[in-house]
């Protein structure tokens, strides 16, 4: 396990870390949760990321029972919760100053931790101020129940915007974007927020570097019943999968799929090697349910040495969807 920088921020996390979306709390119980999380850290892994919105907050229940029973060093490693989706209730939503700093206080209480390492914004919030959250966030780094704030999935623009409020006020800025990033999805990471990297120093946590499983092959030939697009609330990833778009998408699954074997790699590890390749990428947020499954993902860090210019090459010639560089003035 190599370790890389979290933006310009002097904290390192390994290239892979561990994300309880979809699994803890829904596929996953308190001793499988205690099991893979001891399996990942094993590995090397130190950054487990997590959120409010998980599960009505029971994904962040498990991880708090796996690491007070782990009982690892508070030093060695890194948790994170996300704050936007809290409950059903308008003060229990959104990034207002009230819902930031109690779902902070939540997530606190249900991980078992005096701090949180990293906090993130779930989505922007267009009925809350930019300011409003940027306040808010820096009250709890001064506080010292978070060390880093970030955002996930919002524009270059609302980034840059809540740089701007915090040089202006003198607060604390945001220093990660979690964004999705993928062989599907590249205009984010690749293309919108290329200034920022060096404008700002953003550092990037990426989730479904696998696509919801798309890049793993397992839907080319049908929807496996024990698969996550069963699950009850992800029916919208099934008919996703089902339309003309997704059944576009298998077809180039299939052909990286030759690419992967002619370059001696299986698809997931292919996928996840290329999410690697990209040194704006900090670290790549894996999530799995059983034990072989997160076994096989950190495997892919052995064939690093595959993943050569043609095989790259080659890739691109599959996706064809590399972004356009950003126009600068």
């Amino acid at each position: 396990m190599d370790y890389r920088r979290l933006g310009k921020t002097g904290l390192k996390l390994s290239e892979f870390s561990f994300g309880s979306w979809v699994t803890f709390g829904k596929q996953v119980d308190g001793s499988d949760a205690r099991s893979l999380m001891a399996q990942a850290y094993d590995a090397g892994v130190n950054f487990f990321d997590n959120a409010e919105g998980y599960e009505a907050g029971a994904s962040e229940t498990l991880m708090g029972e796996a690491l007070a029973a782990l009982k690892w060093s508070r030093d060695s490693y890194v948790v994170s919760s996300k704050v936007f989706w809290g409950g059903e209730k308008p003060t229990q939503r959104g990034l207002s100053a009230k819902h930031v700093t109690e779902a902070c206080h939540a997530a606190l209480r249900r991980l078992r931790v005096e701090h949180l390492d990293l906090y993130f914004c779930h989505r922007p919030d267009i009925d809350t101020p930019i300011e409003e959250t940027v306040r808010a966030m820096d009250n709890l780094i001064r506080q010292g129940k978070v060390l880093y704030w970030g955002t996930s999935e919002w524009s270059a623009q609302q980034i840059t915007e809540a740089h701007v409020m915090a040089r202006t006020h003198h607060l604390t800025p945001p220093v990660m974007e979690q964004p999705q990033y993928n062989l599907f999805e590249r205009q984010k990471v690749e293309g919108d927020y290329a200034p920022l990297y060096d404008t700002f120093g953003l550092g990037t946590t990426i989730w479904s570097p696998l696509a919801s499983g798309i890049l793993t092959g397992k839907y080319n030939d049908g929807i496996p019943n024990d698969s996550r697009m069963t699950l009850p609330g992800y029916e919208w990833l099934r008919d996703m999968m089902t339309s003309e778009a997704g059944q576009a998408r298998l077809d180039k699954v299939r052909a990286l799929a030759t690419v992967a074997a002619e370059a001696g790699l299986s698809l997931p590890h292919l996928s996840l090697l290329w999410c690697l390749a990209n040194p704006r990428v900090s670290t790549v947020i894996l999530g799995a349910s059983r034990a072989s499954q997160l076994a096989d993902n950190l495997a892919a860090l052995e064939h690093k040495a595959k993943l050569t210019p043609e095989v790259l090459a080659a890739v691109e010639a599959v996706m064809g969807n590399r972004p356009a560089a950003p126009q600068r003035f």
